[in-house]
């Protein structure tokens, strides 16, 4: 892949347009946002409840209230992924706000936990296609570059793919999270690829995802 000017003005782009945001370590719950994920009681709430917590907390968070979303830890977000039950997380999907909100959430994370000394003289660029979506052809749409040990993702990269990832939000945020059998998704047509096939098998191991809790 050429590596001339024209082609790194995808880098400059993302890092213009999509504001910088720390990367927050593990304090133990100690935001307030962490210590209410961790105590709810998924099991208790139908999928419409389910929605109506995440709505209240996405609203404050555009509001400023300093209770966001993107408060969760990683592995916070990873565990209530784990507990919630496939009606609940078809619930988000098929929200609006919340799909948009958990997509965009999602992709920021893979920054943070992008491992460059996985990715050495790997190149490549994966576009994802989420089903039932509201753009072309009724999909939604980002693209993931690796390239130069840098991994950023926005829904316009301009880049053409190697691979294209179709499958659903919902699939997509169990697998992104590690709550998900991989493999059994390719195999079972969850997961479609077109293009090179070792990008989207190789993807997640580039990355250090907190694991699922056991139980």
């Amino acid at each position: 892949m050429p590596r001339n000017s024209a082609n790194r003005r995808w880098r400059d782009k993302v890092r213009l347009s999509r504001p910088s945001r720390p990367h927050k370590t593990r304090t133990g719950g100690e935001h307030v946002v962490n210590a209410f994920a961790e105590k709810l009681e998924l099991a208790k709430l139908s999928p419409e409840q389910f929605t109506q917590v995440l709505e209240t907390l996405h609203m404050l968070g555009e509001t400023g209230a300093g209770i966001e979303l993107s408060s969760l830890e990683t592995e916070v977000l990873v565990d209530v992924v784990q507990r919630a039950s496939r009606e609940q997380l078809k619930a988000i999907a098929d929200h609006p706000e919340l799909r948009a909100a958990f997509l965009d959430e999602i992709f920021r994370r893979m920054s943070d936990h992008f491992v460059p000394e996985r990715a050495r003289h790997v190149d490549f660029v994966v576009a994802w296609r989420f089903t039932d979506g509201d753009g072309e052809d009724g999909f939604d749409r980002f693209q993931t570059v690796i390239e130069d040990g840098v991994c950023v993702s926005s829904t316009d990269l301009a880049r053409t793919p190697d691979t294209t990832i179709t499958l659903s939000v919902d699939d997509f945020i169990r697998m992104a999270t590690g709550n998900a059998a991989v493999a059994a998704m390719f195999v079972t047509g969850k997961v479609k690829v077109k293009g090179e096939y070792a990008p989207a098998v190789r993807f997640s191991g580039y990355f250090d995802i907190p694991k699922p809790s056991a139980g």
